[in-house]
């Protein structure tokens, strides 16, 4: 049996002397990739995605911007089969300082500039987040 899952995120993107920047976390398996995470019960993606981005990099202050989209993936664990849904959200952050959420596996944050990120990012279906979300920068809400 499968068991199903759904997540959100965000592809967080920052100025940064006048070149875009994406800020990517390095995750549990110490690999680079986006903030996102579980639903909680009764919550919607929107809230998921921002409340996950803000717990995994300390962002207090997001810009919501347009719906991604959804990826999806199959993984095993100890007690078999998951397909997890994760809807991503382009999203704003025009202040604060990243800090990654140790206890939660995440071992470092950092911004990076758009076209580095797309090359950094270690999961495909990661990278075509971040590309949709280049579709729709630079972004008026950015300004």
């Amino acid at each position: 049996m499968t068991l199903v899952e759904h997540s959100a995120g965000g592809v967080v993107v920052r100025p940064i002397d006048g070149v875009l920047h994406v800020l990517l976390i390095r995750d549990p398996y110490r690999k680079w990739g986006l903030p996102k995470g579980h639903l909680e019960e009764g919550e919607g993606a929107i809230d998921a995605a921002l409340r996950e981005v803000q717990e995994e990099t300390g962002l207090e202050v997001l810009i919501l911007g347009p719906d991604l989209g959804q990826i999806d993936w199959v993984f095993r664990t100890r007690s078999g089969r998951v397909h997890k849904f994760c809807r991503f959200f382009l999203m704003g952050s025009l202040q604060g300082d990243a800090t990654p959420q140790r206890e939660e596996g995440i071992h470092e944050v950092r911004w990076v500039p758009l076209e580095e990120a797309c090359r950094r990012v270690a999961y495909d279906n990661a990278r075509a987040m971040i590309h949709r979300a280049r579709r729709h920068l630079p972004w008026s809400a950015l300004r």
